[in-house]
């Protein structure tokens, strides 16, 4: 008895069938390397570690007309507390200054610190660059003349992570203690928006090694 004959396929159609093939692979594969980052963005963003460092960093954040905006209070607040406790030397206070402004964010966070009591010569103002990897960058350099090692990044907790390893890419050795106050860690929305919005950003950074403009324009959808 023979057996039955199976018509091969015309070119065409194994073309396309080896394309769906690999739509398909990459769509997995995006989906989980995709939530495999958002998942370590949500477990870093957990980590408090007080650690004892030679500084803290604290990113910048909006300022007006040299008032900390509440995003950035929170953020200075938490960093006077690490200084307080004996867990850091200095504190360093970063981010630059919008058109029109008359403080850079590192001027004004500084400002914030001293007058809370703060020596003068604790505090590192590194009043450069205009996003977090440009900050970093600069507060490594002032590190590296002052023999400054290793760091607390003090930060929102979503943003804990890239943070993080952007520091260690600029020669830090860093662990971070985010901020659990302010408007950005108040609301599941809010958590859920920066998460997203941080996944992207580290995907991006991974590849390009380069900071994700893009991902600033996202705004964060009203809330109530």
């Amino acid at each position: 008895m023979h057996g039955v004959r199976t018509t091969p396929l015309r070119p065409l159609a194994r073309i396309r069938r080896i394309v769906l093939r690999l739509v398909f692979g990459a769509l997995v594969v995006g989906v989980l390397v995709g939530g495999g980052t958002a998942f370590r963005v949500w477990q870093v963003a957990r980590v408090d570690d007080w650690t004892k460092a030679d500084m803290a960093i604290v990113l910048g954040a909006a300022q007006y007309n040299g008032v900390p905006s509440d995003v950035l209070a929170a953020r200075l607040e938490h960093a006077l507390g690490l200084y307080q406790e004996g867990v850091v030397g200095y504190i360093a206070t970063t981010g630059g200054r919008q058109p029109g402004d008359n403080f850079t964010e590192g001027q004004v966070g500084k400002l914030w610190l001293v007058k809370r009591g703060v020596p003068e010569d604790r505090v590192l103002q590194v009043g450069e660059g205009a996003d977090t990897l440009g900050s970093l960058r600069a507060v490594a350099s002032v590190a590296q003349e002052r023999n400054l090692k290793t760091a607390v990044i003090v930060s929102d907790p979503w943003h804990s992570l890239r943070a993080r390893t952007m520091a260690e890419d600029a020669g830090l050795r860093a662990w971070t203690s985010p901020t659990r106050s302010g408007p950005n860690v108040q609301t599941r929305e809010t958590q859920w928006f920066y998460i997203k919005r941080e996944t992207g950003a580290l995907l991006y950074y991974r590849l390009m090694k380069a900071h994700a403009g893009v991902f600033d324009e996202l705004k964060l959808p009203k809330i109530g």
